[in-house]
């Protein structure tokens, strides 16, 4: 298997009934402060509320009934881990999700709501794909790799082909980047869709392993990535993922935390709606003029709205 244009509006027909289509939104006030035309996918309103609910369910979906019957394991800081556990819950099979034991209890509380079997580990990629190892040894469990998937990415690809369909004649996608599973569908998508489309994804400074990737034109792994946006902690994008992104993305930037927080506020205060930091990644490197939009018409992937409502960055400690 491989990604293409046609893997992913084959996962769209197949996850169509297992997922929302999530609306685009957009905002005067945002667009006049950046001289742009803004338009939000967001996938913050997605089932289990974040845009994995995509890719998990197309992998799941794609087991033979053999493979299904003995379940899937995957790690995960919170969100692919939910819609893992949801996919799986809604085929009838076991679901187990190793998980850093940093992860925010929102995310893990999330997990166990659709029946996932949490196993912790120490918040390191080692120690994830150890324990996943472990549990795929001794369970038969079929491992779903949260990014390094040709049918992850494919699901996951599905959110710009509906962006596409409601916002038409867009000149640049903007996603948030981890492990790359999302921008790698982004990109396929959107070239696939409307060639001479920009792609670019953002990631924050302190996990910028994809940044230097993109730039060295080799992999590049980081030790840690500890930034507030928990879901794009990744050290390494995905050997099926490099490729992909090489090939599709024209640009990958990236943003401070400092820069992050602000953005997540203001899609709060004027979309009103609830986004996690990752989620507000993209519109970071917006509004710090990291990527030029100016007279442009942007697409903007809200990637998820997981967040500890106890915990809010800009609460006083």
């Amino acid at each position: 298997m491989s990604l293409d244009l046609a893997a992913i509006r084959a996962a769209a027909a197949r996850i169509a009934p297992h997922v929302r289509r999530t609306p685009v939104l957009t905002d005067e006030s945002l667009d006049a402060g950046r001289g742009a035309q803004l338009f939000f996918k967001c996938e913050n309103l997605q089932a289990m509320g974040a845009f994995k609910a995509r890719g998990a369910a197309n992998a799941v979906l794609l087991l033979t009934v053999a493979q299904a019957a003995r379940g899937v394991v995957t790690h995960s800081s919170g969100n692919h881990g939910a819609a893992l556990a949801r996919a799986a819950q809604r085929r009838g099979i076991p679901g187990y999700i190793v998980m850093p034991d940093n992860a925010p209890q929102t995310k893990v509380r999330n997990v166990e709501s659709y029946g996932g079997k949490v196993v912790f580990c120490a918040p390191t990629m080692a120690d994830r794909e150890a324990t996943c190892a472990r549990i795929a040894a001794e369970t038969g469990a079929v491992p779903i790799h949260p990014f390094d998937d040709y049918a992850v990415m494919a699901g996951q690809g599905t959110a710009t082909l509906e962006l596409l369909e409601d916002a038409p004649g867009l000149d640049l996608v903007l996603c948030p980047v981890g492990g790359g599973g999302l921008l790698c569908g982004t990109a396929v998508a959107a070239k696939g869709t409307r060639p001479g489309i920009r792609v670019i994804g953002v990631e924050p400074e302190l996990g910028n392993d994809v940044f230097q990737s993109f730039r060295a034109k080799r992999r590049i792994a980081i030790a840690t990535a500890p930034t507030i946006a928990d879901g794009l902690r990744t050290s390494e994008t995905g050997e099926k993922n490099f490729p992909l992104i090489l090939a599709n993305v024209d640009d990958v930037v990236t943003v401070s935390e400092e820069e992050i927080v602000p953005a997540m506020r203001e899609l709060w205060e004027r979309l009103k709606i609830v986004v996690e930091p990752s989620a507000a990644v993209p519109f970071a490197a917006i509004r710090s003029a990291k990527v030029d939009v100016r007279g442009k018409r942007v697409g903007i992937i809200l990637t998820g709205g997981n967040v500890d409502l106890d915990k809010l960055p800009w609460l006083k400690k």
